[in-house]
């Protein structure tokens, strides 16, 4: 495996050979990044809705899967961390290298609608949040375009990151929600085990969970991320880190989802399991009263509007670095706009006409409800790809086992099978 790699291109042994504890620290601090910001976009208001109905519909008898998912996704994402540091390539490069030109052109559309679907569903969350306080969604939406804007194309790629992280850390003003909300344990204990996988409402929900924790742009996220932050190609102290960082930001990502949902299940679960919950201004009208007026509606906004900029950096730079890797041009944040123009235009481009759908007055929750249904669709040729990619590409010290691979391929033949599930359920 890739622990017997040698730091090659770097002066002196690697940080396991006799470097204090501050100084791999110090070395984590540098790698880390790309994994918790992914992570943190990953709770996105979409992921959060489904949450909220997961705890009001059926209490606490999801809160095992979002413990599950945790091992499931850093698999997932992790594939891309080998990719990223055994090539120095982002997804799309890949797929134009090993597939053909025509193959990048397939998955990188699927990337773009995925992109799409995901910004109109964030500012569509930011819109609700402003509505809450009683904000005009064209200040609200608007602002969140120009902050973005701001901050990527006048940044370089850690600034960007740095950003964006602590942005994402505000979700976890969602775990203090929890707390505020009182569950019960003993309720916890008994329902955790109590799982009724012969009900077909329950299955749409469990499905639904698993497509809201891989996303397509995830993918895309962190190969180009690792790449653009140039982390060393084969060091093994870098694999390690970013492993670690991969792996906190998948505990992370699912503390935040099973907060959202024991909220949910601690109030309206107890009280009104029926409340309409399909958009982000639903869930936190029927729970402030619940779980402290003003302090819980501020704590849910603030977690909320956190998740929604965290992955509208990612899923926006996901799709200019694919668009980029496609076309063969310069696409780094570490540039200036006048080195990679088509990178930082396809980057505004996306922000931009997200903003403008969400306040063109189309239905939004029809539209988050086809957004989840385009991702069910498109989730199983990206994570093949990424799949064949790391079975094809990745040679020791980085290629997988076999246990590895296996489940890898039951996880993905899992997806897609829910992916349906889902489907047929929103249809």
């Amino acid at each position: 495996m890739a622990d017997d790699v040698v730091c090659e291109g770097r002066p002196g042994t690697a940080l396991s050979d006799g470097y204090s504890w501050r100084k791999r620290l110090f070395h984590f601090l540098i790698i880390a990044g790309p994994g918790l910001m992914v992570m943190l976009a990953d709770t996105d208001v979409g992921s959060i809705v489904t949450a909220a109905q997961s705890g009001a519909q059926w209490g606490y008898r999801l809160l095992w899967l979002q413990m599950l998912l945790i091992p499931i996704l850093y698999l997932v994402q992790e594939m891309t961390v080998r990719l990223a540091l055994a090539t120095h390539k982002g997804h799309g490069d890949l797929i134009k290298e090993q597939f053909g030109v025509t193959w990048s052109w397939i998955s990188v559309g699927t990337l773009f609608l995925s992109a799409i679907g995901a910004l109109v569903t964030e500012f569509s969350g930011l819109s609700s949040v402003g509505t809450l306080f009683h904000v005009s969604p064209v200040f609200s939406v608007g602002l969140a375009v120009v902050l973005l804007l701001v901050v990527v194309i006048s940044g370089s790629y850690r600034k960007v990151e740095l950003v964006g992280i602590c942005v994402g850390l505000f979700e976890l003003s969602l775990v203090i929600s929890a707390v505020m909300a009182h569950p019960d344990l003993n309720a916890m204990r008994i329902q955790f085990f109590n799982i009724p996988l012969r009900n077909g409402s329950y299955l749409n929900l469990l499905a639904a969970n698993i497509g809201a924790v891989i996303m397509p742009w995830m993918i895309f996220y962190q190969q180009g991320a690792i790449v653009d932050k140039d982390v060393c190609l084969s060091c093994k102290d870098d694999l390690k880190c970013s492993r670690w960082d991969t792996g906190i930001g998948s505990i992370m990502t699912q503390l935040v989802m099973a907060a959202v949902l024991v909220v949910t299940a601690a109030t309206l679960g107890r009280v009104n399991p029926d409340a309409p919950l399909d958009s982000v201004g639903e869930i936190a009208r029927a729970l402030t009263p619940l779980i402290g007026g003003l302090s819980g509606k501020i704590l849910f906004a603030v977690g909320v509007t956190g998740a929604a900029l965290v992955a509208s950096i990612v899923v926006s730079l996901a799709a200019a670095w694919g668009f980029g890797e496609l076309l063969g041009v310069n696409r780094s944040l570490n540039m200036k706009f006048v080195e990679a123009p088509w990178f930082y235009v396809a980057f505004a481009l996306g922000v931009i006409a997200a903003g403008l759908v969400v306040l063109s007055g189309l239905p939004l929750v029809n539209l988050c409800i086809g957004v989840e249904i385009l991702n069910s669709l498109l989730l199983p040729v990206v994570l093949g790809f990424l799949i064949l990619l790391a079975f094809r590409v990745l040679t020791p010290p980085f290629a997988m086992r076999m246990w590895e691979k296996v489940i890898v391929v039951v996880v993905y033949f899992t997806v897609v099978i829910l992916g349906v599930v889902v489907v047929l359920g929103l249809i």
